[in-house]
């Protein structure tokens, strides 16, 4: 952490002022602190022992102290920014608090899905916006994790979206047009923005702005219908279940030949997004319905959601 108190009251913060050796202590639950400092070791304060804390679980590492500082001197020139804003409320730190309106998240460890949720909704109860930002060992790799489900975000401009922080490249990175195959393989775009470059809050905005419809194209895979054969002959769970379902339909996925998988690369699907509470469905309705209008080819070109909702609009008027 960046930001204690000392004896008298005064809060301090190690990005702003240097800070001499004598007591601290944590502004949100008055625990002790020690003032950590070094060669190897950036300025920083940490509890000295987080039995008692109710606000921080556990002390941070170097990319996260790291991360909180690129936010807040990127943003601090631009508005008015608080660091570790303590919410008595629901006994929580925001790392980053913008405008008194937005809490800037930054999570680089594993936490539970429940934990993301509660804390997600209680900065929502109390009226404000949250913008989780990923550390390395959350970033986006081939598959989602059932955590990482929990961490995204919705635009009609850009469909499914996520932030990660990466102090090695130095820049905050938009993936977004999130789609799945049917293996379960993650495709998307992807936009870099370098640290301190431009407004962070205009960045931020970049998903709701007005822009030109982005797309880009995905190889159909021929092999799928070899693929899914072998994971109903290993009963792979989730295939099982898409076979149970076929047959109250009065089908069966093995006699489905390549054209009737099309389209292969969908919309990301879960029964409960954590981040996101848009009703989809006309998004998914509308997904659907546009590839069935088309004849399949090598290749599945792939839109945002307000390319289709665009589409079946122009077609009803005329």
């Amino acid at each position: 952490m960046f930001v204690a108190r000392v004896s008298k009251g005064k809060i301090v913060n190690v990005l702003e002022e240097k800070c001499e050796k004598q007591e601290y202590f944590c502004p949100a639950c008055g625990g002790k602190v020690l003032l950590r400092q070094g060669k190897k070791v950036r300025t920083h304060f940490a509890h000295e022992s987080l039995k008692d804390c109710l606000f921080f679980f556990e002390n941070e590492s170097t990319e996260h102290l790291n991360n909180k500082e690129v936010l807040y001197k990127w943003l601090k020139n631009e508005t008015t920014v608080q660091l570790e804003y303590p919410i008595q409320e629901i006994k929580q730190i925001a790392d980053v608090f913008v405008n008194s309106k937005l809490a800037l998240e930054v999570q680089c460890s594993y936490l539970s899905k429940e934990t993301l949720k509660e804390r997600s909704e209680g900065y929502r109860k109390q009226g404000f916006q949250v913008l989780w930002l990923l550390g390395k060992k959350l970033w986006l790799k081939e598959r989602l994790t059932s955590l990482q489900y929990h961490f995204l975000y919705f635009s009609q401009n850009m469909g499914f979206y996520v932030w990660e922080l990466d102090q090695d490249k130095q820049v905050l990175r938009l993936k977004y047009l999130l789609h799945q195959d049917l293996r379960g393989k993650l495709h998307y775009k992807i936009r870099e923005f370098s640290f301190y470059k431009g407004s962070l809050l205009d960045i931020f905005r970049v998903p709701f702005k007005r822009q030109n419809i982005s797309s880009f194209r995905v190889l159909q895979d021929k092999n799928i219908c070899h693929y899914i054969q072998q994971q109903l002959y290993y009963q792979n769970p989730f295939w099982m279940k898409q076979q149970a379902e076929a047959y109250q339909k009065g089908e069966n996925l093995l006699t489905l030949a390549l054209k009737d998988w099309y389209p292969q690369i969908k919309p990301i699907v879960a029964n409960d997004f954590c981040q996101i509470n848009q009703d989809l469905s006309s998004y998914y309705k509308d997904f659907q319905t546009y590839y069935q209008t088309k004849t399949q080819s090598d290749f599945q070109n792939l839109y945002p959601p307000a390319f289709y909702h665009q589409y079946f609009r122009k077609n009803v008027v005329k």
